[in-house]
């Protein structure tokens, strides 16, 4: 009598667990289901907001998650855009998921969707999220798009300072004197500190003599006597003959540089050179 007892209590307590264990199950996939829903809704703080106190993730990357996945079991909705133009690849790249942005793209996430807002190549440069950013271009993503009032991706990641951004956009075919209307990159450069950044620039080709809407040259729009203006006038000199060899070369193999010099019957040496390596 003791042991059936005892062995009704064991039982007991295992439907207990396992109920609790089915409910909080339960509470997950209600908390997911209601996060996916405000990012569709387009209420992405609220949407990070549940993230962060249920799964204790910063940022709204749990949100992000959920949303690409829900997002590439429901190909219909891989290309959902919010009420605020906010697509489920551009949330993934702002958050710098490069998981989440690999499997957008995987399932069909369109880079270059015309009705959307933001867009996902400008987010992730501005962000700094270098590896995002090339596998958009990857993908078919426009290097060269420029959005109004801000700027083409290389222009936004000189004005923000993401020297990776900058030297892997350039290495990827940029044009160098792209910017934003007739501001160019290294205009966007000059008003900030990164003398890096200005040197790449003017290493790939920047014209330090292209004026802007208000008619200035780089140099008149940056600090005087800073580390970027002394650059800016070690540029002004004539450039070496081998500088303006590798110029000419990348500018006639255009956005294919980086796929055709590799082939070329060159010295490594000069391979490299041709590719700033």
């Amino acid at each position: 009598m003791e042991d059936s007892s005892l062995l009704l209590a064991f039982s007991n307590i295992y439907v207990a667990i396992f109920a609790l264990f089915c409910f909080k199950l339960l509470i997950k996939v209600s908390l997911a289901l209601l996060t996916h829903f405000y990012i569709v809704r387009g209420n992405r703080k609220e949407a990070a907001r549940i993230a962060e106190e249920i799964y204790g993730i910063s940022q709204g990357i749990q949100c992000v998650l959920v949303s690409a996945y829900f997002a590439c079991v429901n190909t219909a909705m891989i290309n959902v855009v919010t009420v605020d133009g906010i697509t489920p690849l551009y949330s993934a790249c702002s958050s710098g998921s490069v998981a989440c942005v690999s499997m957008l793209l995987d399932h069909g996430a369109n880079p270059e969707l015309e009705i959307q807002l933001a867009c996902p190549l400008h987010e992730a440069v501005i962000r700094g999220h270098r590896e995002c950013a090339e596998m958009l271009i990857t993908y078919g993503a426009d290097i060269e798009k420029e959005l109004q009032n801000r700027g083409t991706p290389l222009y936004l990641a000189c004005a923000h300072q993401k020297t990776e951004c900058v030297r892997r956009l350039l290495e990827l075919g940029a044009d160098v004197n792209h910017g934003k209307q007739r501001d160019s990159p290294l205009h966007a450069a000059a008003r900030r500190t990164s003398v890096e950044i200005v040197k790449l620039l003017i290493d790939y080709g920047a014209n330090i003599k292209y004026k802007n809407m208000e008619g200035k040259y780089p140099i008149e729009i940056s600090v005087p006597k800073s580390p970027v203006e002394r650059a800016l006038l070690v540029a002004e000199g004539p450039a070496s003959l081998a500088q303006l060899c590798r110029l000419s070369i990348r500018k006639r193999l255009g956005s294919s540089c980086l796929q055709v010099v590799p082939r070329l019957q060159l010295p490594n040496r000069l391979i490299h050179f041709l590719l700033y390596r």
